[in-house]
Protein backbone atom coordinates (compact mmCIF):
# COMPACT_ATOMS: atom_id res chain seq x y z
CA UNK A 1 0.00 0.00 0.00
CA UNK A 2 1.32 3.44 -0.88
CA UNK A 3 2.02 5.80 1.98
CA UNK A 4 0.24 9.18 1.90
CA UNK A 5 3.26 11.20 0.80
CA UNK A 6 3.75 8.87 -2.19
CA UNK A 7 0.35 9.61 -3.74
CA UNK A 8 0.09 13.33 -3.00
CA UNK A 9 1.90 16.01 -4.96
CA UNK A 10 4.70 17.26 -2.71
CA UNK A 11 4.70 20.82 -1.43
CA UNK A 12 8.47 20.43 -0.99
CA UNK A 13 10.86 17.75 -2.23
CA UNK A 14 14.55 18.60 -1.91
CA UNK A 15 17.77 17.67 -0.13
CA UNK A 16 16.37 14.49 1.39
CA UNK A 17 13.13 16.00 2.66
CA UNK A 18 9.60 15.67 1.25
CA UNK A 19 6.55 17.55 2.54
CA UNK A 20 3.04 16.55 1.54
CA UNK A 21 -0.25 17.90 2.84
CA UNK A 22 -3.62 16.18 3.00
CA UNK A 23 -6.02 18.76 4.45
CA UNK A 24 -5.37 18.79 8.22
CA UNK A 25 -2.49 16.30 8.16
CA UNK A 26 0.98 16.98 6.79
CA UNK A 27 3.72 14.40 6.37
CA UNK A 28 7.43 15.22 6.42
CA UNK A 29 9.50 12.34 5.11
CA UNK A 30 13.27 11.84 5.16
CA UNK A 31 13.96 10.41 1.73
CA UNK A 32 17.53 9.12 1.63
CA UNK A 33 17.25 5.50 2.82
CA UNK A 34 20.47 4.51 1.04
CA UNK A 35 22.35 6.60 3.61
CA UNK A 36 19.94 5.70 6.44
CA UNK A 37 18.58 9.26 6.22
CA UNK A 38 21.84 10.77 7.38
CA UNK A 39 21.58 14.47 8.15
CA UNK A 40 23.43 17.45 6.71
CA UNK A 41 23.07 21.24 6.79
CA UNK A 42 21.17 21.06 3.48
CA UNK A 43 18.67 18.65 5.02
CA UNK A 44 18.29 20.93 8.04
CA UNK A 45 17.57 23.90 5.79
CA UNK A 46 14.95 21.85 3.97
CA UNK A 47 13.33 20.80 7.26
CA UNK A 48 13.17 24.42 8.39
CA UNK A 49 11.62 25.36 5.04
CA UNK A 50 9.03 22.61 5.44
CA UNK A 51 7.93 24.22 8.69
CA UNK A 52 7.56 27.60 7.01
CA UNK A 53 5.53 26.09 4.15
CA UNK A 54 2.86 24.44 6.29
CA UNK A 55 -0.60 25.69 5.28
CA UNK A 56 -2.84 27.06 7.99
CA UNK A 57 -5.19 24.08 7.58
CA UNK A 58 -2.61 21.68 9.02
CA UNK A 59 -3.26 20.44 12.55
CA UNK A 60 -1.02 17.37 12.74
CA UNK A 61 2.43 16.83 11.26
CA UNK A 62 3.79 13.29 10.92
CA UNK A 63 7.56 12.86 10.66
CA UNK A 64 8.86 9.63 9.17
CA UNK A 65 11.93 8.19 7.49
CA UNK A 66 12.05 5.95 4.43
CA UNK A 67 13.81 2.62 4.67
CA UNK A 68 15.00 0.58 7.61
CA UNK A 69 16.22 3.51 9.72
CA UNK A 70 14.51 6.70 10.81
CA UNK A 71 17.83 8.58 10.78
CA UNK A 72 21.31 7.33 11.62
CA UNK A 73 22.48 10.82 12.59
CA UNK A 74 25.00 13.16 11.05
CA UNK A 75 26.35 12.42 7.59
CA UNK A 76 29.78 11.02 8.39
CA UNK A 77 31.23 13.01 5.51
CA UNK A 78 30.89 16.06 7.75
CA UNK A 79 33.66 14.58 9.93
CA UNK A 80 36.15 14.27 7.06
CA UNK A 81 38.69 17.00 6.23
CA UNK A 82 36.99 17.74 2.92
CA UNK A 83 33.49 17.75 4.42
CA UNK A 84 30.35 17.88 2.27
CA UNK A 85 30.72 19.75 -1.03
CA UNK A 86 29.23 23.22 -0.78
CA UNK A 87 29.04 23.13 3.01
CA UNK A 88 31.50 24.42 5.62
CA UNK A 89 33.59 21.74 7.33
CA UNK A 90 33.63 21.36 11.11
CA UNK A 91 37.02 23.05 11.05
CA UNK A 92 35.63 25.99 9.09
CA UNK A 93 32.81 26.37 11.59
CA UNK A 94 35.15 26.10 14.58
CA UNK A 95 37.30 28.93 13.23
CA UNK A 96 34.42 31.41 13.31
CA UNK A 97 34.25 33.96 16.10
CA UNK A 98 31.84 33.46 19.00
CA UNK A 99 29.00 35.34 17.32
CA UNK A 100 29.48 33.52 14.01
CA UNK A 101 29.67 30.12 15.67
CA UNK A 102 26.56 30.81 17.72
CA UNK A 103 24.66 32.01 14.64
CA UNK A 104 25.64 28.91 12.67
CA UNK A 105 24.44 26.49 15.34
CA UNK A 106 21.25 28.54 15.82
CA UNK A 107 20.56 28.18 12.09
CA UNK A 108 21.02 24.41 12.32
CA UNK A 109 18.63 24.30 15.29
CA UNK A 110 15.81 25.90 13.26
CA UNK A 111 15.13 22.49 11.69
CA UNK A 112 14.37 21.10 15.15
CA UNK A 113 12.39 23.89 16.82
CA UNK A 114 9.16 24.40 14.88
CA UNK A 115 7.70 20.97 15.64
CA UNK A 116 6.35 22.08 19.02
CA UNK A 117 4.43 25.10 17.80
CA UNK A 118 1.11 25.40 19.62
CA UNK A 119 -0.93 25.38 16.41
CA UNK A 120 0.17 21.85 15.44
CA UNK A 121 0.73 18.48 17.09
CA UNK A 122 3.74 16.63 15.72
CA UNK A 123 4.15 12.85 15.71
CA UNK A 124 7.41 11.02 14.93
CA UNK A 125 7.07 7.51 13.50
CA UNK A 126 10.41 5.93 14.34
CA UNK A 127 11.84 2.63 13.14
CA UNK A 128 15.35 1.23 13.26
CA UNK A 129 18.17 3.56 14.18
CA UNK A 130 17.53 7.07 15.51
CA UNK A 131 21.03 8.11 16.48
CA UNK A 132 22.44 11.49 17.48
CA UNK A 133 20.79 14.07 15.27
CA UNK A 134 18.20 11.41 14.42
CA UNK A 135 17.38 10.96 18.11
CA UNK A 136 17.16 14.73 18.54
CA UNK A 137 14.83 15.04 15.55
CA UNK A 138 12.49 12.45 17.05
CA UNK A 139 12.68 14.32 20.37
CA UNK A 140 11.71 17.54 18.57
CA UNK A 141 8.19 16.16 18.06
CA UNK A 142 5.40 16.22 20.61
CA UNK A 143 4.72 12.47 20.40
CA UNK A 144 6.64 9.39 19.29
CA UNK A 145 5.35 6.02 18.10
CA UNK A 146 8.14 3.48 17.63
CA UNK A 147 8.58 0.16 15.90
CA UNK A 148 9.79 -2.74 18.01
CA UNK A 149 13.22 -2.57 16.32
CA UNK A 150 13.87 1.06 17.31
CA UNK A 151 17.32 1.93 18.60
CA UNK A 152 17.71 5.41 20.10
CA UNK A 153 21.21 6.62 20.96
CA UNK A 154 22.83 9.98 21.71
CA UNK A 155 26.37 9.55 20.39
CA UNK A 156 27.59 13.16 20.34
CA UNK A 157 29.45 13.00 23.66
CA UNK A 158 31.29 9.88 22.49
CA UNK A 159 32.52 11.91 19.50
CA UNK A 160 33.84 14.69 21.72
CA UNK A 161 30.98 17.11 21.06
CA UNK A 162 27.62 17.74 22.77
CA UNK A 163 23.98 17.34 21.67
CA UNK A 164 23.21 20.82 20.34
CA UNK A 165 20.18 20.37 18.10
CA UNK A 166 17.57 21.26 20.73
CA UNK A 167 17.29 17.68 22.03
CA UNK A 168 18.56 18.05 25.60
CA UNK A 169 15.54 19.95 26.94
CA UNK A 170 12.88 17.46 25.78
CA UNK A 171 15.08 14.51 26.77
CA UNK A 172 15.42 15.73 30.36
CA UNK A 173 11.71 16.58 30.43
CA UNK A 174 10.77 13.06 29.32
CA UNK A 175 13.16 10.84 31.31
CA UNK A 176 14.61 13.11 34.02
CA UNK A 177 18.11 14.47 34.56
CA UNK A 178 19.84 11.33 35.82
CA UNK A 179 18.68 9.04 33.03
CA UNK A 180 19.25 11.71 30.39
CA UNK A 181 22.83 12.17 31.61
CA UNK A 182 23.45 8.43 31.56
CA UNK A 183 21.98 8.04 28.05
CA UNK A 184 24.03 10.91 26.65
CA UNK A 185 27.36 10.17 28.30
CA UNK A 186 27.35 6.41 27.66
CA UNK A 187 25.90 6.69 24.15
CA UNK A 188 24.12 3.39 24.68
CA UNK A 189 21.12 2.17 22.73
CA UNK A 190 17.59 2.54 24.10
CA UNK A 191 15.17 0.01 22.65
CA UNK A 192 11.42 -0.02 22.24
CA UNK A 193 10.46 -1.47 25.62
CA UNK A 194 12.63 0.97 27.59
CA UNK A 195 11.46 3.85 25.37
CA UNK A 196 7.86 3.31 26.39
CA UNK A 197 8.67 2.58 30.05
CA UNK A 198 10.82 5.72 30.39
CA UNK A 199 8.42 8.04 28.57
CA UNK A 200 10.50 8.51 25.43
CA UNK A 201 7.80 6.85 23.33
CA UNK A 202 4.02 6.88 23.65
CA UNK A 203 3.58 3.49 22.03
CA UNK A 204 5.64 0.65 20.56
CA UNK A 205 4.26 -1.63 17.86
CA UNK A 206 5.48 -4.25 15.42
CA UNK A 207 7.22 -2.74 12.42
CA UNK A 208 4.44 -3.65 10.01
CA UNK A 209 1.92 -1.96 12.30
CA UNK A 210 3.72 1.39 12.56
CA UNK A 211 1.91 3.19 9.74
CA UNK A 212 -1.49 1.99 10.96
CA UNK A 213 -0.78 3.08 14.53
CA UNK A 214 0.23 6.52 13.31
CA UNK A 215 -2.93 6.81 11.22
CA UNK A 216 -5.06 5.89 14.22
CA UNK A 217 -3.33 8.47 16.41
CA UNK A 218 -3.55 11.28 13.87
CA UNK A 219 -7.26 10.58 13.38
CA UNK A 220 -7.79 10.85 17.13
CA UNK A 221 -5.75 14.06 17.31
CA UNK A 222 -7.82 15.86 14.68
CA UNK A 223 -11.14 14.69 16.17
CA UNK A 224 -11.11 17.28 18.96
CA UNK A 225 -11.91 20.96 18.20
CA UNK A 226 -8.79 22.73 17.00
CA UNK A 227 -8.91 25.74 19.32
CA UNK A 228 -9.30 23.53 22.38
CA UNK A 229 -6.29 21.46 21.28
CA UNK A 230 -4.19 24.59 20.76
CA UNK A 231 -5.09 25.97 24.20
CA UNK A 232 -4.50 22.60 25.88
CA UNK A 233 -1.11 22.18 24.25
CA UNK A 234 -0.07 25.67 25.36
CA UNK A 235 -1.17 24.90 28.92
CA UNK A 236 0.74 21.64 29.09
CA UNK A 237 3.89 22.77 27.31
CA UNK A 238 4.27 25.74 29.63
CA UNK A 239 3.37 23.93 32.85
CA UNK A 240 6.92 22.98 33.81
CA UNK A 241 7.96 26.62 33.83
CA UNK A 242 5.06 27.79 36.02
CA UNK A 243 4.33 27.43 39.69
CA UNK A 244 1.20 25.56 40.77
CA UNK A 245 -0.70 28.82 41.29
CA UNK A 246 0.57 30.25 37.99
CA UNK A 247 -0.66 27.14 36.20
CA UNK A 248 -4.07 27.45 37.85
CA UNK A 249 -4.22 31.04 36.65
CA UNK A 250 -3.24 29.99 33.13
CA UNK A 251 -6.02 27.37 33.18
CA UNK A 252 -8.58 29.97 34.19
CA UNK A 253 -7.49 32.38 31.46
CA UNK A 254 -7.54 29.68 28.79
CA UNK A 255 -10.95 28.45 29.86
CA UNK A 256 -12.32 31.98 29.83
CA UNK A 257 -11.20 32.36 26.23
CA UNK A 258 -12.77 29.05 25.24
CA UNK A 259 -16.10 29.79 26.96
CA UNK A 260 -16.34 33.21 25.35
CA UNK A 261 -15.53 31.78 21.93
CA UNK A 262 -18.13 29.04 22.33
CA UNK A 263 -20.69 31.61 23.38
CA UNK A 264 -19.83 33.80 20.39
CA UNK A 265 -18.42 36.53 22.62
CA UNK A 266 -14.79 36.25 21.55
CA UNK A 267 -12.95 39.21 20.10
Amino acid sequence: MATPDQVLAPVLDKDGVRLTVDDAIATVTLTNPAKRNAQSPALWRALAEAGRLLPGSVRVVVLRGEGKSFSAGLDRQMFTPEGIPGEPTFTDIARRDDAGLDATIAEFQEAFTWWRRNDIVSVAAVQGHAIGAGFQLALACDLRIVADDVQFAMRETSLGIVPDLAGTHPLVGLVGYARALEICVTGRFVGAQESVASGLANLAVAGDELDGAVRDLTAALVAAPRDAVVETKALLSGAAGRSYDEQRSAERAAQARRLRDLAGLGE
